[in-house]
């Protein structure tokens, strides 16, 4: 793309700079996931027809169609057309596109736009064995790469859980998303399925081959609210679309702690700033592949708007003057949790946790006013030490009983969001945790046994 190119000088210019960056990137240890849309093309819909390639080519060949009609364009992408990627010749097409990313581009893998829209027929039937999605996780090139489903469409085919894999594809977990946002934010009757989620989505994924890491856990990502946006507003905010509020979901499972919008109430700002950390840390303590939103690190906001992707300014713009001054204390927290996750071996596991691994220290699973929830993560072969972690979605202090640690060893402070910073995450822990701790409404904490 033109405008990608240093000093506007071409797609020349901008396909070198592409190849310098993926190579930059892999010497810092960064691999490159390419997020790519097969479902749909620009070429619009029946009503407003913008015919530049495949329609004026072979419309029948290149879209899916109303079979009665031979006419008619399906539309399960939301963009007026479906990509025909099960038909052999447009099959070919876009393997042939994956591969010479692959090999001319050198990128590690690709995420797929709502990939439910390739496990489509011509007459948009679901597929138990889409012949695409089959042949990218068989491919000689494409099977080595990252290959990463958003497992719905919008067509109503929702497959977390169930898209067709070959223990080779890994999913956006969608419910893993709903539930942590619904748990933290004090929804009753949440708490088995935050467990759950905390686990590995073991309900979805411990089937054949495949493994925690093939659930990509996420609480925010491009489409949607920002980290911020989630506990700053209860609703959408879309006028600047220019769709009159239409587009964008309507289910975002959010809360505004109780003022909508950005606002100088301190007691509100705390809260929002205790819940941006409670998402944190249950994200990097889930088993599974984590997954973070650029600017969540610095609170970036869009102001509510949950369907952005038309914005060039500041509502997509990565914001580095907050993230060097306004929002140094967040950055902070994130940058050490992460460490923490790529550090402790019982974070991140290759292998779905057993019974011994880990102790729930509850007794009140069907409770839906339950709310808070509390945990051991046990070093066992993998050593460590033992990670106890704690979450208070109520609005009253818990005093909660801690475990006693493993003998010869005691409780370090790691987490406690409560807590402002730099105390709200001390990599070294804090001494002097005993038989109980009191965890304040609406936050979370995490210990660790060291001798």
């Amino acid at each position: 793309m033109s405008r990608y190119a240093s000093n506007g000088e071409g797609p020349t210019v901008a396909s070198i700079e592409f190849k310098q960056m993926v190579k930059a990137l892999h010497k810092a240890g960064i691999e490159v996931i390419l997020d790519v849309v097969y479902n749909h093309t620009n070429e619009n819909d029946d009503e407003h027809p913008y015919t530049t390639s495949f329609r004026g080519i072979d419309n029948l060949v290149y879209y899916m169609v109303n079979l009665k009609s031979y006419v008619q364009l399906l539309n399960f992408s939301g963009c007026g057309n479906s990509f025909n990627c099960n038909h052999p010749v447009v099959k070919e097409l876009v393997l042939d596109s994956l591969r010479h990313w692959v090999t001319e581009y050198h990128v590690d893998g690709f995420r797929f736009d709502l990939a439910s829209s390739l496990c489509r027929d011509t007459d948009g039937t679901p597929l138990q064995s889409p012949p695409l999605i089959r042949a990218i996780a068989k491919d000689p090139v494409l099977s080595k790469c990252k290959l990463i489903a958003e497992p719905w469409d919008c067509g109503g085919l929702y497959q977390v859980g169930n898209f067709p894999n070959w223990d080779r594809w890994g999913e956006w977990n969608g419910m893993y998303r709903d539930a942590i946002r619904r748990f933290v934010k004090g929804d009753p009757g949440m708490k088995s399925s935050f467990a759950t989620r905390l686990s590995g989505s073991a309900d979805l994924y411990n089937v054949n081959k495949r493994k925690p890491y093939h659930s990509i856990n996420f609480i925010t990502a491009h489409d949607g609210f920002t980290l911020f946006d989630l506990v700053a507003y209860n609703e959408k905010h879309n006028d600047a679309n220019g769709e009159d509020g239409r587009d964008g979901s309507n289910d975002n499972f959010s809360w505004n702690c109780g003022f909508e919008g950005e606002t100088n109430d301190f007691s509100i700002n705390a809260l929002r700033q205790r819940q941006m950390k409670n998402f944190l840390l249950a994200l990097m303590l889930s088993q599974g592949t984590p997954m973070v939103l650029m600017g969540d690190e610095y609170a970036h906001t869009r102001f509510g708007n949950n369907n952005s992707y038309g914005h060039d300014s500041l509502i997509n713009h990565f914001q580095w003057n907050q993230l060097r001054s306004k929002h140094t204390d967040q950055f902070r927290f994130f940058a050490g949790i992460i460490r923490l996750r790529r550090r402790h071996p019982l974070l991140g596991r290759a292998n779905f946790l057993l019974e011994e691994d880990v102790t729930w220290h509850e007794d009140q699973w069907d409770n839906p006013d339950g709310r808070f929830l509390s945990f051991t993560l046990h070093e066992r072969d993998l050593g460590g030490g033992d990670l106890y972690a704690a979450f208070n979605a109520h609005s009253y202090f818990v005093n909660t009983i801690l475990p006693s640690p493993p003998d010869g060893k005691h409780w370090y402070r790691l987490v406690d969001t409560n807590l402002t910073s730099p105390d709200d995450f001390v990599e070294e822990g804090v001494p002097g945790v005993l038989g109980t701790y009191n965890v304040a409404p609406f936050s979370s904490l995490l210990l660790h046994a060291k001798a």
